[in-house]
């Protein structure tokens, strides 16, 4: 089957949803699809308001339409609200083409985040967007009560998976700072909720792996943390797996990927009670919820590495792809999509 990905969030960006989707790539690709990706790299762009880090591409809506012609393809998958996924978007509306959406991040509250834009406003425009797709795809089952508790329909589940061959339990020695080293790794920005970890009176070292807007003022607002900056592959995985606990702040994630990717190195979790953390961890076993982060830091101290590592080992890649390609919205001409083997 020939799928077009179309995504605004693409390398160098390093982010929960880019991950997502070059995992979901590879697996279809291993699968025998045929998938092509359009995104920001085949366009002129601009920094983002804000966040420069994401690139806007501009004048997008005729290269898109000609790609997608040219492809033909059987189904398509707009991944992401921005100018490409909106040109893919219009582009089936007109030719009347089936396709699909995802909903990967809470967009409303992290743009109340940084301006006074009322809620009901965005989840308006994201109805509209999201509203002549066949399915629009959510990572949790809380995710998906809470969209439709804001009108969204044509709801479906599509779950994560981890890399547990590269996040593994490994020494702890790689890190020499004090212990316990409690970690945040991901984007560091407003709608992280990163200093909500570091205003907490603990003990040991607090280590933030990692970069975004929010770095430099949070630098200097907390000197006594370690900033690492972004680490990737065996770095990454071997700072995660020499920490104790993850303490994972955000209020307004889709689900979390880092969840997994500690608890899959054996690093138990604290994090709030809200969507993302309420379906990915089981509070008591791999990870402590609760309004007050500092006693869920302090309580996951204490639980067991292994039932972390257990929890994550449930969760793959190839499980995952094959949930989103039974999701796809596949042309009527088009015999029904082949699902990826589970071997």
């Amino acid at each position: 089957m020939r799928i077009a990905l179309v995504t605004d969030a693409w390398l160098p960006q390093v982010n929960g949803v880019v991950r997502t989707l070059q995992n979901t790539q590879r697996e279809l690709t291993a699968a025998g699809h045929e998938v092509t990706v359009i995104s920001p790299a085949d366009f002129r762009t601009i920094p983002c308001p804000t966040y420069p880090e994401i690139r806007l591409s501009i004048l997008a809506g005729r290269p898109v339409r000609r790609r997608l012609e040219a492809l033909t393809p059987d189904a398509i998958h707009v991944a992401t609200e921005g100018p490409l996924g909106l040109a893919a978007r219009n582009w089936c509306v007109r030719r009347r083409l089936p396709f699909t959406t995802a909903y990967h991040t809470q967009f409303p509250e992290y743009v109340r985040a940084r301006l006074p834009i009322p809620l009901g406003v965005s989840y308006a425009a994201l109805r509209w967007f999201h509203g002549r797709a066949a399915r629009t795809l959510v990572a949790t089952a809380s995710m998906r009560r809470e969209l439709e508790s804001q009108r969204f329909r044509n709801l479906a589940c599509w779950g994560r998976g981890v890399d547990t061959e590269l996040f593994r339990p490994r020494d702890k020695s790689f890190l020499d700072l004090p212990r316990p080293v409690w970690l945040y790794f991901g984007r560091v920005s407003v709608e992280k909720g990163v200093e909500d970890f570091l205003r907490l009176d603990l003990p040991g070292t607090k280590l933030v792996v990692g970069d975004g807007p929010a770095t430099a003022a949070l630098r200097r607002a907390h000197p006594a943390a370690v900033f690492v900056g972004y680490r990737h592959g065996e770095d990454l995985a071997s700072h995660v797996a020499a920490s104790d606990v993850f303490v994972f702040p955000s209020r307004t994630d889709t689900f979390g990927l880092v969840l997994l990717e500690a608890m899959a190195c054996g690093v138990p979790v604290a994090a709030y009670p809200v969507t993302g953390p309420i379906d990915v961890v089981a509070s008591g076993v791999t990870g402590m919820l609760s309004e007050d982060l500092r006693q869920a830091a302090l309580a996951a101290l204490e639980l067991d590495p292994e039932a972390c590592r257990a929890h994550a080992l449930q969760h793959s890649w190839a499980a995952a792809t094959r949930e989103f390609v039974s999701c796809l919205a596949v042309r009527p001409a088009v015999q029904a999509p082949v699902t990826v083997p589970t071997a």
